[in-house]
């Protein structure tokens, strides 16, 4: 408004006017609660997507962690068998008390191997259980993921719908946001 009294209304004045005043609108009414409610929804969905996609990050990183503590043990493993192989050697090379004490270090070697060998097998497993689990993750991240998207799919359809004033767009926003809490649902119950 001016100085003078002079006021110049936008576009959507009339129409925020007439409902504020009683003007009863019930498709637009509808919609809008319809929208909400799907934004809503979306919104759930989302932070379950997130959620998920977090879950599956933290699993591959312990994944990673793992494989690189097996290759640590897979290394320690060669180590052992190199000296276990110098002492093979040096029974060759030695006779006696010296020779004999060659012979006791290959024993050990084979015994320190063995352990060695058994905790690199269980960080594999390990690393193995948590690449599943990364994967199981993502699987139900792209559940959320596409119902999040069906969901706002739903939203600019009903956006349209309360446009143009048409019902029939109302058909593809119930069917989109029905396909996607189904998908949610799927998400909900790691389907």
């Amino acid at each position: 408004m001016s100085e003078h009294g002079f006021h110049v209304h936008g576009p959507h004045d009339h129409a925020v006017e007439h409902a504020a005043h009683g003007g009863d609108d019930g498709f637009a009414s509808k919609v809008a609660v319809l929208t909400a409610v799907l934004s809503t929804v979306g919104a759930l969905f989302s932070y379950e997507g997130g959620h998920t996609q977090n879950g599956a990050l933290l699993y591959k990183n312990e994944a990673a962690i793992q494989k690189t503590a097996a290759s640590n043990q897979w290394n320690y493993y060669q180590a052992k068998s190199n000296k276990q192989n110098l002492a093979e050697l040096s029974v060759s090379l030695t006779t006696g008390a010296e020779r004999e004490k060659y012979v006791q270090a290959i024993e050990r070697y084979k015994q320190e191997k063995a352990d060695i060998k058994a905790a690199a097998e269980k960080l594999e497993d390990a690393a193995k259980e948590a690449d599943h689990e990364s994967e199981a993750e993502m699987h139900i991240h792209g559940r959320w993921a596409l119902a999040t998207t069906l969901l706002q799919i739903s939203i600019a359809l009903s956006a349209i719908a309360l446009l143009t004033r048409k019902n029939w767009l109302l058909l593809g926003v119930y069917g989109a946001s029905g396909i996607g809490c189904v998908i949610g649902a799927m998400g909900f119950l790691h389907l």
